[in-house]
């Protein structure tokens, strides 16, 4: 009989029991953390990649090259009067072609804030470039030509299949599925920054669930509304409101925090974050507000690799050569256009001295875009909009990054690198290293003809600018790959085709 009386105690409903002290509950009393390893951003190659993008790339692969593969079956007897089998692979090809236009033009950018109209323009831009290259690549190795009727019928099928799975996606995906849910450990200045972050392409990866204020008196900085209780259960609390991980944002990391509480969290499957990597996951760059020297100590990445190195220099050789010989047209035209401005007075190549690996001065190499007297009175200036010291043919290259093509000998002679940190001027980098000390961290590689931070940040004037772009520059340092510099090399065509940043 006391034997059925305890087994009943044991069955009362959970809100009926009195609470207890510790935060120890028996394991079938819990609920089981969600599935985290794919939502939001996670780590592709040391670079990170959203889900929802990585999901949408597959999803428009498959549906394209299906459709397209379809609509080409049914069209080829009108077309040619007589049924043409269409390998596959060609369709494939044509596919991932096209693709690769459209991540080149930024639609798989998960900062891209285009309207619908703006995307469906980049598309029609993808669908040009993808265009030109099928023609290079079957005009080269195939003997049976992708005609352009065909091609008319694949790209009115990609189109459409196109504009309908980004509808889709817009309007059931994006924002909605694959988000980590994310609850914050502090209410003050680190915590603040998360709670600055307003626009939807910084929120596209996590859905906050709310701020806890740590046992320890924090200054408030964040919004009250989104402060939430967990009572003394705060993995508890955790579990039941399906937090993927929790983000450690205390200003003073001295005050003693929960261990036992975020341990408890972290061998139930909730992963523990710092605010550092957050924002690095986040927003692609390294927070300078929220750095600290331990952090870098201890922080993956930075780290020199032989092989590495030699790929990449093996890389930047053989892309340079190839961007050398198919430019060559542009740099005589340009060349041209420089001299017959100035009437011959003034020189077509720009040298000046920049600061590259490991602090060592080079020479760099751009076509004259500015008037001769530029900096006759030998102060260093940045460059303004709309400087009165650029030519009407400066203007020009400046705008589509012509001036830049040069710079191309720099990386054959290993001044430079493809893609790096922007090389910048021994006055300017004596003083910005003064601004912040952590400055001289970029000239742990080679500098880059483009790089994270050109795609990442407008053009910059001002130490504010320069300070922005550091933290996507160390960003890049730390996670610097061979497929990232590929994706930036690749992004790099949406800076010139839409003359992002230049000035």
């Amino acid at each position: 009989m006391e034997r059925r009386k305890s087994l009943e105690q044991e069955i009362v409903p959970r809100k009926e029991q009195p609470r207890r002290e510790t935060v120890s509950i028996a394991i079938g009393e819990r609920k089981l953390p969600r599935f985290h390893c794919c939502k939001g951003k996670f780590r592709l190659f040391g670079h990170y990649v959203h889900a929802q993008f990585l999901l949408l790339l597959a999803v428009e692969f498959l549906a394209v090259a299906a459709g397209s593969h379809l609509a080409l079956k049914l069209a080829t007897p009108l077309l040619y009067g007589r049924s043409v089998p269409l390998l596959l692979s060609e369709t494939l090809l044509a596919t991932a072609v096209l693709l690769s236009g459209m991540i080149a033009v930024g639609l798989y950018d998960t900062r891209q804030r285009e309207q619908f109209s703006g995307i469906a323009f980049r598309i029609a831009t993808a669908f040009l470039l993808s265009t030109a290259a099928l023609w290079v690549i079957y005009q080269v190795y195939s003997n049976n030509l992708w005609d352009l009727r065909r091609h008319l019928v694949f790209a009115a099928s990609a189109f459409s299949i196109l504009v309908l799975t980004r509808i889709l996606f817009y309007r059931f995906v994006d924002g909605r599925v694959l988000l980590r849910r994310t609850l914050v450990l502090g209410t003050g200045k680190r915590a603040s920054h998360i709670d600055r972050l307003r626009r939807k392409a910084d929120k596209r990866g996590f859905q906050l669930v709310g701020y806890v204020a740590p046992r320890s008196c924090e200054a408030i900085h964040v919004d009250t509304a989104k402060i939430v209780n967990t009572g003394k259960g705060f993995c508890d609390f955790s579990l039941a409101n399906e937090v993927d991980e929790i983000v450690i944002a205390v200003d003073d990391r001295r005050q003693k925090l929960p261990i036992d509480e975020l341990l408890d969290c972290r061998m139930s499957g909730i992963e523990i974050t710092d605010a550092i990597d957050f924002f690095e996951r986040e927003r692609a760059l390294i927070h300078l507000d929220l750095v600290q020297p331990g952090w870098l100590m201890h922080a993956e990445g930075f780290r020199r690799n032989l092989l590495r190195d030699l790929a990449k220099r093996s890389f930047d050789i053989l892309v340079s050569s190839t961007l050398l010989l198919f430019s060559s047209p542009i740099s005589l035209l340009t060349a041209l256009a420089i001299y017959l401005e100035d009437r011959g007075k003034g020189s077509i190549f720009y040298h000046q001295e920049r600061i590259g690996l490991n602090g060592v001065p080079f020479q760099v190499i751009k076509f004259r875009s500015m008037r001769p007297d530029a900096e006759a009175d030998g102060q260093a200036r940045w460059a303004q909009k709309e400087d009165p010291r650029v030519t009407r043919v400066g203007a020009f290259i400046r705008k589509y990054r012509i001036d830049e093509i040069p710079q191309l000998w720099n990386v054959l002679r290993g001044d430079m690198s493809l893609v790096g940190p922007r090389p910048e001027r021994p006055q300017f980098v004596e003083h910005l290293i003064g601004v912040n000390p952590l400055y001289r961290e970029r000239h742990r590689v080679k500098p880059g003809l483009t790089g994270w931070a050109q795609l990442s940040y407008p053009y910059g004037s001002s130490d504010e600018d320069a300070m922005q772009k550091l933290q996507y520059d160390l960003y890049y340092i730390k996670n610097s790959s061979l497929f990232f510099d590929l994706l930036i090399l690749m992004q790099t065509v949406e800076v010139v085709l839409f003359r992002k940043g230049a000035r």
